[in-house]
């Protein structure tokens, strides 16, 4: 850890494990990135909905947040003008890699959500998959996306609902579980969930972050983590939590459907 800068304390934490890397082999390189997207896309399979990689051919789009590139790639292959920027220089590269194995180039950085290194107007499209939550300030990130889109540019983003199975079950594990039921909702997602400092927010809330756009959607939708579909991480491997994986309402979640579902899902126009 670096001191007490909440940057390098989220970059520390995504260099360590980019996002879905966990438990895959990284010996062969063609087939570690053929598993990581094999399996985002099982796990996810809405993204590519909503992300809508074939509609931006031949426009400029930044992604914010590339991780390992599994997404930053379809832009690539969809033959848009992508330039990716991620807070970690392991995800710069691993996008990099991933490209260069495909013997495809773009422009991929190590950049800052809250300073991104671009001109104003210099972009038709922004997408950003679970990234500006960790952000230390996620507001000042959603206004560099306004500020780099063009006028009538789009914005494809999802940050956390705080309203939903996935931070209340954090909260609980954290909270009453561990004899703490004082400690507070909020409080659980900035030490519990992924990097630290990690926010979520409702949808009114949501609203009001987008609200220097001139249109904005703000839908929830469930996420494979609402379900605990995912590979539990080292810290959830006890006994304990294995139970809870198996007796985990998996029925109740789908019955009561997107309501309560982690990914909150925003589409804007500036």
């Amino acid at each position: 850890m670096k001191g007490g800068d909440p940057h390098a304390l989220v970059a520390d934490y995504w260099q360590a494990e980019p996002c879905g890397t966990r438990d895959l082999s990284h010996d062969d390189r063609v087939t570690f990135f053929a598993d990581l997207e094999r399996e985002r896309y099982a796990l996810e399979p809405y993204i590519p909905e909503f992300a809508q990689f074939g509609r931006f051919r031949g426009q400029r789009v930044l992604e914010i947040g590339v991780g390992a590139g599994t997404d930053f790639v379809q832009w690539v292959r969809a033959g848009a003008h992508a330039t990716g920027v991620d807070l970690t220089h392991r995800g710069v590269e691993l996008t990099r890699e991933r490209l260069a194995l495909e013997g495809r180039s773009a422009d991929v950085r190590q950049a800052n959500a809250e300073s991104l290194p671009f001109a104003d107007a210099s972009f038709d499209h922004v997408y950003s998959w679970g990234v500006l939550h960790h952000s230390p300030n996620t507001p000042r990130a959603i206004a560099e996306v306004h500020r780099v889109l063009r006028p009538g540019g789009t914005a494809t983003i999802m940050i956390y609902n705080r309203n939903a199975w996935v931070p209340l079950t954090v909260w609980a594990v954290h909270g009453p579980m561990k004899g703490r039921p004082w400690l507070s909702l909020r409080q659980a997602i900035s030490k519990h969930l992924e990097s630290p400092g990690t926010k979520a927010y409702t949808t009114d809330e949501a609203a009001r972050l987008f609200a220097m756009f001139e249109q904005v959607s703000v839908r929830t939708h469930l996420a494979h983590g609402d379900l605990l579909q995912m590979r539990p991480g080292p810290k959830y491997s006890s006994g304990a939590y294995r139970v809870l994986w198996r007796v985990y309402p998996r029925w109740l979640v789908r019955t009561l459907g997107h309501r309560f579902g982690t990914n909150l899902v925003v589409e804007a126009r500036k």
